[in-house]
């Protein structure tokens, strides 16, 4: 059986490998992919896998993103680090889930279901009229976070998330920043914070910032395959810069009804 890992964990991807190879000798996992367009990028110059492990929530968009741009033949489950209430919709037409952290008898009776069901006809529309579906039903039930709680010295403040312009990384550090240009630490990562922000709202510009477009204030040409994005915050504006492997993503973002 061969296997497609996309998960932009290296620990999580080091330790799904391993727990398949344990589980199964037949298991070849082919390739190990960290992103949206190395996805792509591998899925386009190699043989279709048996079976692929698609965490949905990558640095540089979701992985139900692949299955719009680039023909998927196999099935896939779905890894996961939300709640049962969210991810009851994956168990459809041969695409199940796990959540995490994961399990060896969550893979193993995962693994276990692909073998019995697993039709090698399966067609590929099927497959993606499940995920589309599954991926309206995620969204839906998802709740997002209408405010953060921030330390001020002694004190604590609420934050309300319509508030914030952007958040960003510096020095291995998350802040957000509001529109009235105050800084707060926060203590999780950009990774765990786009999962509970309203993706009609918030567009992850690059690994290190994450904007609000209630706050954009213009957008110019930089570069000759990149953008600038300034963000009205007070006083002073703050200026992002949208990486190119998410040009494309930012434009569509741009363009839909919100």
């Amino acid at each position: 059986m061969k296997v497609l890992i996309v998960e932009d964990e290296p620990l999580a991807a080091e330790r799904l490998e391993k727990i398949l190879n344990s589980l199964n000798h037949r298991i070849e996992v082919k390739g190990v992919c960290s992103s949206l367009a190395s996805t792509l990028e591998w899925l386009k110059n190699n043989p279709s896998p048996d079976l692929g492990f698609f965490d949905i929530q990558l640095g540089d968009g979701t992985s139900f993103e692949i299955f719009d741009q680039v023909k998927v033949s196999f099935p896939v489950i779905f890894t996961t680090a939300y709640d049962q209430f969210a991810i009851k919709a994956f168990k459809v037409n041969s695409v199940d889930y796990l959540l995490k952290p994961l399990e060896q008898e969550d893979l193993q009776r995962a693994i276990a279901k692909y073998e019995q069901y697993h039709h090698p006809e399966l067609n590929t529309l099927e497959i993606q009229k499940a995920v589309r579906t599954t991926a309206e039903m995620f969204s839906e039930n998802l709740n997002y976070k209408e405010r953060f709680i921030v330390n001020v010295g002694e004190h604590i403040r609420i934050v309300k998330t319509s508030d914030i312009a952007c958040f960003y990384s510096e020095d291995k550090t998350t802040f957000l920043l509001t529109g009235h240009g105050r800084n707060y630490y926060l203590d999780q990562s950009l990774n765990q914070l786009e999962n509970h922000l309203n993706p009609s709202c918030f567009f992850r510009t690059s690994r290190k910032e994450i904007i609000n477009l209630d706050f954009v204030s213009d957008i110019v040409n930089y570069g000759r395959s990149r953008l600038k994005v300034k963000l009205n915050t007070g006083d002073a504006s703050k200026e992002v810069i949208v990486s190119r492997d998410r040009i494309k993503s930012f434009r569509s973002w741009l363009a839909e009804e919100q």
